[in-house]
């Protein structure tokens, strides 16, 4: 029997939903820095119990995000587990996001959900019925909107350090992206590429996004030739988990910069890629314009404060790779570290007030 890693979570709850009658946990990995942030997926998933484990990594993740990004937040993430072939109908897609609401309530604010994978800024409406923990409503209800944006300006911002590193140059134009998945940020992202010269070769499981690559100028590639497909740069914009010992070793690209969570399959990956000499961009440091956005927004921000704060993830970008070949550790080593140091900054910080000193 393997052994059951650590639990570094400070509190998980997984409840079957009282109306919906689905399996929703709401994972609060760290509120060191602040309430926890980080949105609510709503996907299929073999079991229930597959459900909570991505919650429990994706959580941890935004621990990282959060903190890397220099945010006064946490890490939380929520999912909501659909049995294989479920479809909801909008009743029961509404009684989910209700459970949803009731379960981040319980965590009396140390967590604030928001819109992920499968959920919409108009889903969180619903939510906010239940809770007042919600972030990420829509512009006209007074949210922050729709983040996917903010997103997109973050991962172009990480681009150009990561060609520095790759080919010292930052130069677009000419240079070649596979990208794979079109979505709100992937598709945002593609078009930005295009409009500054880059040559794309472009994929998404949805068949209708051919007319985006059309629109573009981009070649559609088929979704499994996405790792395979030589080019200078690759862009994981879909889910995680792509990059394998087998894909890492066999990817013809010199660069992975993109918006997807956890692309790695493990976290061995970060070597197996600095190996065969491939730049990587942590996905934390490189997605974190959402969270970016809505924080900024949340405490009434302008938007060309929050601009500046976006296109600085460049500049934190540039300084983990600068960091990871300073030290001979990987980009992925160097961002854990970055934001390792401020949590722990926190928690000494906590530490001290707490005992007097």
């Amino acid at each position: 029997m393997s052994a059951i890693p650590e639990f570094t979570h400070e509190r998980v709850l997984t409840s079957m939903g009282a109306r919906s009658g689905l399996v929703i946990t709401v994972a609060l990995h760290s509120s060191a820095l602040g309430p926890a942030l980080g949105g609510c997926r709503m996907w299929t998933y073999p079991t229930w119990a597959d459900g909570q484990a991505d919650a429990l990594r994706l959580s941890a993740a935004m621990t990282l995000k959060n903190a890397a990004a220099g945010l006064d937040a946490g890490g939380g993430k929520s999912v909501i587990a659909l049995p294989m072939g479920t479809t909801l109908d909008a009743e029961r897609r509404r009684a989910a996001l209700l459970d949803l609401g009731d379960l981040v309530e319980a965590l009396d604010g140390r967590y604030r959900t928001a819109e992920d994978v499968g959920t919409t800024e108009h889903d969180m409406l619903v939510v906010r019925e239940r809770t007042a923990h919600v972030v990420g409503l829509p512009a006209e209800n007074g949210g922050a909107g729709e983040p996917a944006g903010a997103t997109a300006l973050g991962v172009y911002s990480a681009i150009a350090p990561t060609l520095e590193a790759a080919f010292g140059s930052d130069r677009i134009e000419e240079r070649s992206f596979v990208i794979s998945g079109l979505g709100q940020v992937g598709g945002r992202l593609a078009r930005m590429l295009a409009g500054h010269g880059a040559r794309l070769f472009v994929t998404d499981i949805d068949d209708r996004k051919r007319q985006l690559a059309h629109d573009l100028g981009a070649e559609w590639i088929a979704p499994e030739a996405a790792l395979t497909t030589p080019a200078d740069v690759l862009v994981p914009a879909g889910l995680g988990g792509i990059l394998t010992d087998e894909t890492i070793d066999a990817l013809p690209v010199r660069a992975v910069v993109g918006p997807a969570n956890n692309p790695l399959a493990d976290r061995s990956g970060a070597e197996r890629l600095a190996a065969r000499g491939i730049v990587y961009a942590p996905d934390f440091v490189v997605n974190a314009g959402g969270v970016i956005h809505l924080e900024g927004m949340g405490h009434g921000m302008e938007w060309p404060a929050i601009a500046e704060r976006l296109t600085g993830i460049g500049d934190t970008v540039r300084g983990v790779l600068a960091s990871a070949s300073d030290r001979g550790i990987t980009p992925l080593a160097a961002a854990e570290a970055l934001a390792a140091e401020r949590i722990d900054a926190a928690r000494a910080s906590a530490h001290a007030m707490h005992v007097g000193v």
